[in-house]
This record gives structure tokens, C-alpha cells and sequence, in this order.
């Protein structure tokens, strides 16, 4: 179970890390199976020659093990709520980032998006995000290899979802979309500190929705493997009752 310190270190900075949330052998066993999709060989950097190759979600048994272990459901249900989370038959996507001189592309502060609306299926930046979070009860961060600050790992605005709350507040149900909620947030959250998402197989960042993040480029010397899924919502949040972490830090955004 996470404490009530981290809780409370939750609503505030928008984030908890839980350390060995599943088994580094599971890690391991789920990197040899992602090394298989890239089509590259693990032994020879020659091959490593694009910075990101993004993979698809996998099923596969130690997937699921990773995404549904008891340490990760206690955790969900301490910052989401007791059958308010609907459990995962896998992981992805995985930005996998290989050591490179190439600047990755994808390195901008966002939120990621959390219902379609009526963007087209293949427009991901035209998917929305409304101030009630709907679709998403959780962003995660699943460390699946050794991730120390050379090795691209994610980039934290500390404290940026209660920016994020305010900016989504008026647009009622309907919200914006990724990209004006990600351009506007990235321009107000500048003042906030920056956290480095490090650390072990097996570690799990549990984030806020409207936690504003970037990738980087990887200055490491191995490649870095990652998944960032959704946890979904069994029921909808409830911004103005809820007691749930996730909904007091939306509430402590608002001013509330």
C-alpha cells in the first residue's frame, strides 16, 4: 500500500514512484520479447540507427503479469479508489529510445489525451482531455531496463497537473484537444522543477492525468525501454465529491 505521505506527495507534485512494482526477471523476460519486435540485435549498436522505435501493445503472459501485480493494485486502488480502475490484458504503447546524435522528434511537453470526440481514429493529437479526466484514470510510466538520467528517461513538470486543471476548467465536458491543451500547458508550467522519471526494471511511475511530461533525447550508452499506458476508468471521476487522490488534486488545481 502507498502511505499517506505518498499520497499527499501525489496530489501535490502529480506523481509517485513505485519501486519494484513487478519482478525484474518479468522485465527482463518482457524486454527479450520487445527486442524481437524492433528488429534490431541487441549485441550490435550498428543496428540501433533510428533514435525512437515506438511497438505496439503486447498481451503476451509476462505483460499482464507486469501490468495487473498486487503491489500496482494496491497502488491503484490508494490513488484511484476500490473498483474504480479496470484492469489491464497488457501493456503499450513502448517508445523504445536507442543512444543517438539524431534528435527524436517527439520531445515536447504534453499531456497525453484521453477520449477520441469527434477527431478522426488516426488523429491522436486531435483526441481531447476535459477537466474530469475522462478515459483516463491514471498516466503510468512501466520501467522496463536500467533508466539513469543519460537514458532518456521521461521528464516531469513537478506540479503541473494542478496548472493543467485550471486551463481545463472552462471548457466544460467537452475540453480541448492534446494539442491545445499541450501547447497552453507547456507555455504556463516553465516555472515548475523537473523530475527525471530513473531507476530500475520493474519500477512504475504513477502519474496524474494531467501530468505535463516530455521525452528527451538518450545521451546513454543502451537502449531504454519503456511502456507509458493508460490505466481506464471502471466510473467516471467526480470532480466536485470525490475523495480519491486523483480527484483532490484536480479540486486543489481548481482552488477548491
Amino acid at each position: 500500500m502507498l502511505t499517506d505521505y505518498q499520497a499527499t506527495r501525489f496530489i501535490e507534485d502529480g506523481f509517485v514512484k513505485v519501486e519494484q512494482a513487478f519482478a525484474e526477471e518479468t522485465a527482463a523476460e518482457c524486454r527479450a520479447i520487445l527486442w524481437r519486435a524492433t528488429g534490431r540485435d541487441p549485441d550490435d549498436p550498428a543496428t540501433w540507427t533510428e533514435p525512437v522505435i515506438r511497438i505496439d501493445a503486447h498481451t503476451e503472459e509476462p505483460f499482464r503479469a507486469a501490468a495487473n501485480s498486487p503491489r500496482l493494485a494496491a497502488a491503484f486502488d490508494r490513488l484511484v479508489g476500490p473498483g474504480r480502475w479496470a484492469p489491464r490484458d497488457g501493456l503499450g504503447t513502448f517508445p523504445i529510445r536507442f543512444p543517438s546524435a539524431v534528435p527524436p522528434g517527439d520531445d515536447g511537453w504534453h499531456l497525453d489525451a484521453s477520449f477520441q470526440g469527434d477527431a478522426d481514429p488516426g488523429d491522436y493529437f486531435g483526441y481531447r482531455v476535459n477537466v474530469a479526466s475522462r478515459g483516463r484514470a491514471l498516466l503510468m510510466l512501466f520501467l522496463f531496463s536500467e533508466t539513469g538520467e543519460s537514458d532518456a528517461p521521461t521528464r516531469i513538470r513537478v506540479g503541473s497537473h494542478l496548472d493543467a486543471a485550471r486551463l481545463l476548467a472552462p471548457h466544460g465536458d467537452s475540453g480541448l484537444t492534446m494539442m491545445e491543451i499541450s501547447t497552453r500547458a507547456a507555455a504556463v508550467t516553465g516555472h515548475r522543477p523537473v523530475a527525471l522519471a530513473t531507476g530500475r526494471p520493474g519500477d512504475v511511475y504513477l502519474c496524474h492525468p494531467f501530468l505535463v511530461h516530455a521525452a528527451q533525447s538518450h545521451r546513454g550508452t543502451r537502449p531504454r525501454f519503456l511502456a507509458q499506458p493508460p490505466l481506464y476508468p471502471a466510473e467516471p471521476y467526480d470532480v466536485d465529491h470525490g475523495t480519491s487522490p486523483v480527484e483532490q488534486a484536480i479540486r486543489r488545481g481548481l482552488g477548491r
